[in-house]
């Protein structure tokens, strides 16, 4: 599984992918955010419409964003039944049990519904920040019951994020439904990593369970840096790559004064 947030990485991704998900982490790679907290429905409508107009093979599923799945069954059928009107197959939510009230409402309305366990980056705040998770008892038996309790509430899979490998080995061992890991090691029953930083267009720092394929932002800066080069030597565009005037043209266009244009122009 790896995100897409427009048609051009959608396309990308898909012919290589199981699934795709737009992600709330959008805020963070795309819009300029520190977090995915500010993102809002608006702007998951936004990307999803973008990445489904693409018409993908791969499952297609939409993040529910911050406060879009808290306040009310209702709401959270509302926000979720929007996605899958915009063509999303799923909806993925973080949580806990505390979640297990949304999500049978949600599956109870045959809206599927993937969880997402241990760092949970809509609750950075409560976390005191971007943490690894289950490092004590008491939060790695937590998160196994959470991770029961979602499954029987009815989710399909289960995204573990920043677990110790042999917390997330221990949670896909007990479970039914698979589990898809993004630093949580290898034995998940799928990994997922961001587009960005799987081709190295996210920049700067990245987290320590990343493994960039290729330095895409460096590719890219140097494609762009020749084609500049060209512009400014004159290199572009050459004759191949510009537009001819048909023949019966030339003379007139030649000929032309701008003597009438000026004139009428005077009399306006």
């Amino acid at each position: 599984m790896t995100t897409a947030y427009d048609a051009v990485t959608a396309r990308i991704a898909d012919p290589v992918v199981d699934v795709i998900l737009v992600g709330d982490s959008v805020g963070n790679v795309c819009l300029g955010f520190d977090d995915t907290l500010p993102v809002s429905m608006a702007m998951m409508n936004h990307h999803l419409e973008a990445v489904a107009r693409t018409k993908p093979r791969a499952l297609l599923v939409a993040d529910m964003p911050f406060l879009s799945f808290h306040l009310s069954p209702d709401e959270t059928i509302r926000n979720a039944g929007g996605f899958l009107q915009r063509g999303a197959d799923a909806v993925k939510l973080e949580g806990g049990v505390k979640r297990a009230q949304m999500i049978r409402a949600l599956v109870n309305c045959e809206i599927p519904v993937m969880g997402h366990l241990g760092l949970t980056p809509q609750s950075v705040n409560a976390m005191g920040g971007f943490k690894v998770q289950g490092r004590n008892a008491d939060d790695a038996l937590r998160l196994l019951d959470d991770a029961h309790h979602l499954q029987e509430a009815g989710c399909f899979a289960l995204v573990l994020e920043g677990i110790p490998a042999e917390l997330a080995a221990r949670a896909t061992e007990s479970l039914t439904i698979p589990t898809i890991g993004i630093g949580a090691g290898p034995n998940c029953s799928g990994q997922v990593l961001v587009f960005h930083d799987v081709l190295g267009l996210a920049g700067g720092h990245h987290p320590k369970f990343v493994r960039v394929y290729v330095e895409g932002c460096q590719l890219l800066q140097d494609g762009l840096s020749r084609w500049a080069a060209d512009v400014r030597s004159g290199a572009f565009p050459a004759p191949n790559e510009s537009y001819r005037l048909p023949d019966s043209l030339r003379d007139p266009i030649a000929n032309w004064t701008p003597s009438e244009v000026s004139a009428k122009s005077n009399i306006l």
